[in-house]
């Protein structure tokens, strides 16, 4: 935090004070704040975006008091302001260009949880990095909360890449795109049709357009279960067109034997079963455990609106991987990560440059925050390598 700014700090103060960043400094040493927006367009095509100080952190991971981490805003193409965290790396110099990582995930986490901890470890190694919510969800806006769509958060990678892009501190030839579990899909369409995407990994991967539409492994629904979920869905659709109340919903809904439509208010309980599937305690072990935050769907007393399935019917996330051209694809993966088949599904469908590390013991969620089985060293090799 730049609560002082020492002798050592001088430097890269007069230089933000001279606009070498496309934001201005308000006050003597102590915040990055909005600059107005006349200030912004002549400094900056992102005429509606601010950094400024990151006073109340809620981060639910170990930080690193060495990088430095910057509240930011910046709006996407449909209007949404999406809010992030910019992490700079250690010894940061505001006359040098850095390469950045644009980072988000997973579906249903927020940007203190972990997608903040890979920003942290790429700022570390020398990165720019900004980790963000996704539309409508943690901090970022959206009257309509908690309403997932594969083309919003899609969008608002490349929103986050027109951000850093911009930023005088960063080289735009050299930006790469990240996603972690449910925004994996995201990151990689973002990255078929954005050609300023050098490089994209994820960590983790799934697909939500196949999750929500068909579930587990394409396996789940019948024919007629898929007609029954969608029977559901538009009851539910038309029962909020008349009364004009958001209905709380799941964004994965199960058919019991009976043809009922099983559905939760929640993500998780309070409690597990004693016999819980391993899979459910792994999840519920890390956002109601270990990383809990009360921003996160995950974590809290919260659950997608219930039209998020929509989206994920209408538009498959994976049917443009031709898109990618040469774009190099890094996918991380664990051995015994229930997910693992997304992830050996789209490397075998990929054309282009790519490669598959599987973790050994690793379990799908091990890869969210787990230092000693997320494969940073692998990770950075791969970008340093594509981001030239």
């Amino acid at each position: 935090m730049l609560k002082k700014i020492g002798k050592n700090k001088k430097m890269v103060l007069a230089a933000l004070v001279a606009g070498v960043m496309s934001f201005g400094i308000m006050g003597s040493d102590v915040t990055l704040a909005a600059t107005p927006a006349k200030t912004l367009a002549t400094a900056s095509q992102m005429q509606r975006s601010s950094i400024s100080e990151l006073n109340n952190d809620t981060r639910v991971f170990k930080i690193d008091k060495s990088i430095e981490a910057k509240n930011v805003k910046f709006e996407n193409r449909f209007g949404f302001e999406v809010a992030g965290h910019l992490y700079l790396p250690k010894n940061f110099d505001a006359s040098k260009q850095y390469k950045a990582v644009v980072i988000s995930g997973p579906f249903g986490a927020v940007k203190e949880q972990s997608s903040g901890l890979y920003a942290q470890e790429f700022a570390k190694h020398g990165y720019v990095a900004v980790a963000f919510d996704p539309s409508t969800t943690g901090e970022s806006s959206g009257s309509r909360r908690n309403m997932g769509s594969p083309e919003i958060f899609t969008e608002d990678y490349h929103a986050a890449v027109d951000f850093v892009s911009n930023l005088k501190f960063v080289n735009p030839d050299q930006v790469g795109a990240m996603g972690i579990c449910g925004l994996s899909g995201m990151a990689i369409t973002a990255a078929g049709s954005d050609s300023r995407i050098k490089a994209v990994a994820t960590s983790a991967m799934y697909d939500m357009s196949e999750s929500i539409s068909d579930h587990y492994n394409g396996a789940y629904y019948t024919p007629k279960q898929r007609e029954i979920v969608k029977q559901h869905l538009a009851k539910m659709r038309n029962e909020e067109a008349r009364t004009g109340k958001a209905i709380r919903g799941a964004h994965e809904l199960g058919v019991d034997a009976k043809g009922n439509v099983e559905t939760f208010d929640t993500m998780f309980p309070d409690k597990l079963p004693a016999d819980a599937n391993p899979v459910i305690q792994d999840f519920f072990g890390y956002y109601v455990g270990r990383a809990f935050h009360p921003r996160a769907i995950n974590s809290n007393k919260l659950a997608w609106d219930s039209v998020t399935p929509y989206g994920f019917f209408d538009f498959k996330l994976m049917s443009n991987l031709d898109e990618l051209g040469n774009t190099p694809v890094m996918l991380i993966t664990g051995d015994k990560a229930h997910s693992k088949y997304f992830s050996d599904n789209v490397y075998a469908a990929i054309k282009g440059a790519k490669e598959e590390i599987v973790v050994p013991g690793a379990t799908h969620v091990d890869l969210y925050d787990q230092m000693d089985k997320i494969p940073f060293d692998k990770l950075f090799a791969f970008f340093d390598k594509n981001l030239k």
